[in-house]
């Protein structure tokens, strides 16, 4: 990922402190952030009926006859396909799914996408319902504890998270000790499995492996790490400006709280401006919980083995890491400054038609329609630009938008903006770098990770993963003698070592 001159981030951050000031504390929040929309047309999808029953296979190899069990979800289990085999050498069907493109290791209560509706819903309520009018915490309750909150309950919920919003100082000592240019997304990873160091008592390798039956147990690392995570992202942000961190306040939202950390430079009264931290709040919740992605995946993967919460969030951000998931909106507005101009797009949609060029921001495996996350985004841009001024790369990617999806050649393939081809120019404008991008989709995924970490936790039915594979080595060899081996032509061997200068350096001395 592209590295940004702290210069540049310094100048950035200005910028939108000057927004924050100027504004009025006291502005006008009767009015929403984004309009209210309908999602009424939801109502008429119905939801999947019974399809519970049984399938007969019969096998063409041997002419035998299987019958195989349909659960009312329509899910056959993979190892009822055991049985199906055509000798002793066989040991039975497997599936084979590169990708888990129609594996389903879990069932889950957290959260529904119907890709080709274009629906999003968590624990039932629609994305759009709930970032109209919710808070993120609010919408971390939901997800995590099943049903929206009562008011003593979000009032106590806050409280709790805030009360765990300071790092032990031997992590930010941790983080202080990074490479100048250590990526945030890295400081992330490792503050986050650093974190099972300096909280043991939640660690089930030393506690007992029944520690997490506890329920006060695991509402405290929940606790933890909603408050935790926002502290440690800030105090990465501000190592890259050159800054050291700040501690949280008790008295701000959960996203006011944050931007304070970045913004305030240690001034208790600050307080940052609140149409951009309800802004911030808003793509929090669209960013909360996205069913079994890879990230949520590698999160129940690694706490199917009895590991500590920490670590399997920290593996789970690892995977978000990657430029093919949390990194896509930082790919978008690379893409969105190479077209530079609206003039450009016509050149660029004909390069990528004929595969030249790479279109970032379109597309998902999911949503065969538009991602209803990009709907609430793209509302929110004029609200940004409002505030900080606006960002002449909207207009390219509004005509993009425009001029993709009213040509067959994305249309045929049902290629439509996600959550990424926006939110990138959202979080520039307010004078994030790039290489933050992730790390502020990862902030509030921990409440999904979270949610199917607790959920996993009561789910009879979770074992430790352990894939199966269909092996294609070599079938036996035996072993023979260094000096009697002949290797093949074709045979993988390890390349050439690249060298530094400084080795180089050292080498050419005497004595070496």
């Amino acid at each position: 990922m592209e590295r940004v001159d702290p210069s540049m981030v310094a100048r950035a951050r200005l910028a939108v402190l000057s927004a924050h000031l100027s504004a009025s504390i006291e502005s006008d929040t009767s009015s929403p952030v984004i309009e209210a929309s309908s999602v009424s047309s939801q109502s008429l999808v119905a939801p999947p009926p019974n399809l519970n029953g049984s399938l007969t296979i019969i096998d063409e190899r041997t002419g035998k006859k299987y019958q195989v069990q349909v659960s009312e979800e329509g899910t056959v289990k993979a190892t009822d396909l055991k049985k199906i085999t055509v000798g002793k050498n066989d040991k039975g069907l497997k599936l084979y799914d590169p990708g888990y493109l129609n594996t389903a290791p879990v069932r889950s209560s957290v959260c529904y996408i119907d890709g080709d509706e274009g629906i999003l819903r968590y624990r039932g309520y629609p994305i759009q319902e709930l970032a109209e009018g919710s808070s993120f915490l609010e919408v971390a309750y939901l997800l995590l504890y099943g049903n929206l909150p009562s008011q003593s309950q979000l009032a106590d919920w806050e409280f709790a998270v805030s009360q765990h919003s300071a790092v032990p100082q031997g992590l930010l000592d941790m983080i202080k000790a990074m490479p100048h240019d250590a990526h945030p997304m890295g400081v992330l990873v490792s503050a986050m499995s650093a974190l099972s160091v300096f909280h043991p008592d939640a660690n089930p390798a030393l506690a007992g492996q029944d520690l997490y039956k506890s329920k006060q147990v695991r509402d405290k690392q929940i606790v933890r790490i909603l408050g935790k995570a926002p502290t440690i992202a800030a105090a990465a942000y501000l190592r890259m400006a050159g800054r050291p961190p700040v501690l949280p306040s008790s008295n701000l939202s959960y996203s006011e709280n944050f931007l304070y950390m970045l913004d305030s430079l240690g001034d208790r009264s600050y307080k940052p401006n609140p149409r951009l931290a309800r802004v911030l709040d808003i793509l929090f919740i669209l960013h909360a919980e996205h069913e079994m992605n890879c990230s949520t995946a590698a999160a129940r993967h690694l706490a199917s083995s009895g590991v500590d919460v920490f670590t399997a969030l920290a593996g789970a951000v690892g995977a978000l890491y990657g430029p093919l998931h949390g990194g896509a909106n930082e790919a978008v507005v690379k893409m969105l400054s190479e077209i530079g101009t609206v003039d450009n797009i016509p050149e660029f949609i004909e390069g990528v038609k004929n595969r030249k060029r790479k279109m970032s921001g379109f597309g998902h495996r999911v949503y065969k329609n538009y991602d209803p996350r990009a709907k609430v985004i793209k509302s929110l841009a004029d609200e940004v630009f409002s505030i900080v001024g606006r960002d002449p790369l909207i207009e390219v990617a509004i005509a993009l938008e425009q001029a993709a999806l009213s040509d067959e050649y994305f249309i045929k393939r049902k290629l439509y903006p996600n959550v990424d081809f926006y939110s990138g120019l959202i979080y520039r404008a307010i004078g994030f770098p790039s290489e933050f991008f992730p790390v502020l989709f990862a902030i509030p995924r921990m409440a999904g990770y979270l949610s199917h970490w607790r959920e996993s936790l009561d789910d009879p039915d979770t074992k430790i993963m352990r894939p199966a594979q269909v092996y294609t080595g070599v079938w036996l060899r035996h072993y023979m003698p260094l000096n009697e081996r002949m290797m093949p032509a074709e045979a993988d061997k390890l390349g050439q070592v690249s060298v530094s200068n400084a080795t180089r350096r050292r080498l050419a001395g005497s004595g070496a």
